[in-house]
C-alpha cells in the first residue's frame, strides 16, 4: 500500500507480488483499473488487478494463516497484486479499507466482524467505484452494506447443527466460550447452539489474544460447576487450551470447536476433542480474490448478488478426519 498505516503492535501489512506468466484474458484498457463493461480490467499487458484484503485477524492465529494461503494461490492463478492486511481494532480495519480506496485498489476482500463499524469505509470504497465482497464474518449484513458477493458459513445454522449434535452425544450442560466479545458470527454460532440444545448452554466470554488468561477462565469455571459436561469453542487454538484447561480443573467435560487446523486434526484423531466444524478458511480467501478478478475481468457475480456462497459447515470427527489430515498437514486445511 502506498500509505502505510500507522504503528501497532497487532498489525500487520503484506504485500504479496504474484505475477503469472501469461494473462489469460485480453480487452479493453481499463483507466484507474476500474471497467463498468464487465471487460478486462487488467488492461494493457503489463498491467495487473490490485487486490486488497482486509481482516480482523490478531497476529499469529493460524485460522487467518489458511485464509491469506488460499487467496495467494487465487491472485497467483489470476495475476493479481495482493495485499493482505489486518487490524483485530474495528477502528483500525475502517481504515485500513480506507488506505485501500486511496491506494486505488481494483477491487477490496473484507470481513465485516462487527459490521456497523465498517459501514462508513465501505461505503467509501463504493463511491470510489471499486467493488466489495465480504468472507467469513458479516453473513447477517453484507448486503445491506452493498457488498457484491459474501464467501462463508452461515454461522446461525452451524451453531444450530452443533446443538443437534450435542443432543445426539447425550451433552447436558454446555459451555460455549466467546474469544471476542461483540463478533457477531461467534455470538451467532453460540445462539445458535443454544437454540438447538436440549440441555443447558452457558456463554463464557474470554479475551482471546491472552490465552493464558483464556486457559485460567476456563478451569475456573469448570471448576466452579462440575455439572458442565461440554465445551464448545470459537476456534482450533481455544479447543487445545480446553482440553488442558479441563484435566487442570479435574473435570470430565468434553471439548468440541468451530474451526480447524493442523494441531486439532491430530487432537480428534487421538479423541482429545470430539469434532470440528469446518467453515473452509482457505476456500474463502481463495474465492474472494478470485470473484474480483472475475467481476472485473468478466462481470461474474456469485450467488448473483442476492445469495451468499456457503462454504461450510462440515463435521470434521475421528469417523472422517483422514480425509481432511493430509491437506492440513500441507497448510490448507
Amino acid at each position: 500500500m502506498n500509505t502505510a498505516p500507522p504503528p501497532a503492535s497487532r498489525r500487520t501489512v503484506r504485500v504479496v507480488a504474484l505475477t503469472a506468466a501469461v494473462l489469460l484474458v485480453a480487452g479493453c484498457s481499463a483507466s484507474g483499473g476500474r471497467s463498468d463493461s464487465g471487460t478486462d480490467a487488467a488492461g494493457r499487458a503489463g498491467t495487473r488487478l490490485k487486490v486488497t484484503l482486509i481482516t480482523h485477524a490478531t497476529d499469529g492465529d493460524t485460522f487467518w494463516d489458511l485464509v491469506r494461503k488460499g487467496a495467494e494461490a487465487a491472485a497467483a492463478k489470476d495475476g493479481i497484486e495482493l495485499t493482505y492486511a489486518n487490524d483485530p481494532d474495528t477502528a483500525g480495519q475502517a481504515e485500513l479499507v480506507r488506505d485501500a480506496v486511496r491506494d486505488k485498489a481494483d477491487g477490496i476482500a473484507v470481513t465485516l466482524a462487527r459490521p456497523q463499524a465498517m459501514k462508513d469505509s465501505v461505503a467509501r470504497a463504493r463511491s470510489a467505484g471499486i467493488p466489495v465482497v465480504g468472507l467469513n464474518s458479516g453473513i447477517g449484513a453484507w448486503q445491506s452494506e452493498g457488498l457484491l458477493e459474501y464467501f462463508g458459513q452461515d454461522e446461525s445454522l452451524a451453531g444450530r447443527a452443533v446443538g443437534d449434535k450435542l443432543d445426539d452425544l447425550k451433552a447436558r450442560h454446555t459451555l460455549c466460550v466467546i474469544h471476542e466479545r461483540g463478533n457477531v458470527a461467534l455470538e451467532a454460532r453460540c445462539a445458535g447452539v443454544k437454540k438447538t440444545f436440549g440441555g443447558q448452554t452457558e456463554m463464557l466470554y474470554v479475551e482471546g489474544d491472552d490465552h493464558e488468561a483464556v486457559a485460567a477462565a476456563i478451569t475456573a469455571r469448570l471448576r466452579q460447576d462440575p455439572t458442565i459436561d461440554e465445551v464448545v469453542t470459537n476456534g482450533a487454538q481455544f479447543a487445545l487450551t480446553a482440553v488442558k484447561s479441563a484435566g487442570q480443573a479435574g473435570s470430565r467435560a468434553r471439548v468440541a470447536t468451530f474451526d480447524l487446523n493442523k494441531d486439532l486434526v491430530k487432537a480428534v484423531q487421538d479423541s482429545d476433542v470430539q469434532f470440528a466444524v469446518d467453515q473452509q478458511p482457505y476456500l474463502q480467501g481463495y474465492l474472494a480474490v478470485d470473484a474480483l478478478w472475475l467481476y472485473r475481468t468478466n462481470g461474474n457475480v456469485s450467488g448473483g448478488g442476492v445469495a451468499p456462497v456457503l462454504t461450510g459447515p462440515a463435521f470434521v470427527t475421528k469417523a472422517n478426519v483422514a480425509s481432511v489430515a493430509r491437506f492440513a498437514a500441507g497448510g490448507t486445511r
